[in-house]
């Protein structure tokens, strides 16, 4: 459950936010909300996937795992001169996890901050049920400073808000191209991971290269002149990733995880 909220600071102004990874703050997710504008990031480190929506439309998602509830890029660390009150390596979780990829989706890195509307605007909100919460002490990130205004923790977190609040809104556009061109396509992927285990990831679209690479000049200069082609290359390039989750998920069933 989530108790989302209004953020201000006479009711929050001792919040703080757990910044450190980890399964148990939230990070166990097998897919990220996404949009075209973030493609050039992401492309790098995830494989990018489409999937209908219950209104029939089309989402655009970066595939974090091969199975829900599961986040291939959580990584254990290992530290083996930890003490009680030895600080956790950047990135790390005390439970001993870090994110394994230079780049964090938007999507990921917002929590546990939302866009909600207030008098009408789009306004930062905070699930207070949220693992990453904390009230007082020294742990995380303060949002509010002792004396008065936001910290530049919250001046960060409410710019990347605000860019993946229009990032999101703008995406329809971009998924209304793909349809109108006919460019998704379902696909499946076998996975073989010994004898005896299997798993097939399916539910996901694609671009299809070929109808892409088949368009005539007029639709290609009306894609490129909204960004869009550019986006459509880079979610096909992104695929290659699929060979990085998959050996993932082979390493994390050989060591039993």
């Amino acid at each position: 459950m989530s108790r989302t909220v209004l953020l201000n600071n006479l009711e929050h102004h001792d919040l703080r936010v757990i910044v450190a990874r980890g399964a148990r703050y939230g990070d166990g997710e097998m897919l990220a909300p996404t949009f075209f504008g973030e493609f050039r990031e992401l492309q790098a480190h995830y494989p990018i996937v489409f999937q209908k929506t219950a209104d029939g439309g089309f989402r655009s998602l970066a595939l974090l795992g091969l199975r829900p509830g599961e986040n291939l890029f959580l990584e254990p660390v290992h530290e083996p001169n930890h003490e009680p009150n030895h600080e956790p390596a950047p990135g790390a979780a005390a439970n001993g996890e870090r994110w394994d990829a230079h780049y964090l989706p938007m999507a990921i890195a917002r929590l546990p901050f939302l866009i909600g509307i207030a008098d009408e605007e789009p306004m930062v909100h905070i699930d207070l049920d949220h693992p990453r919460v904390v009230r007082g002490g020294d742990v995380g990130e303060a949002l509010f400073l002792e004396h008065g205004g936001t910290s530049a923790f919250l001046e960060g977190v409410a710019s990347l808000l605000r860019a993946l609040h229009d990032g999101l809104r703008d995406d329809a556009g971009f998924i209304a191209a793909l349809r109108r061109h006919e460019l998704l396509e379902p696909f499946a992927l076998d996975i073989r991971l010994d004898e005896r285990s299997q798993h097939r990831l399916s539910g996901f679209h694609t671009i299809d290269e070929r109808r892409l690479g088949a368009l005539d000049g007029a639709a290609l200069r009306a894609l490129s002149q909204a960004g869009h082609l550019q986006a459509a290359y880079m979610a096909l390039a992104s695929l290659s990733r699929l060979r990085d989750l998959i050996e993932r998920l082979s390493r994390r069933h050989a060591a039993g995880r």
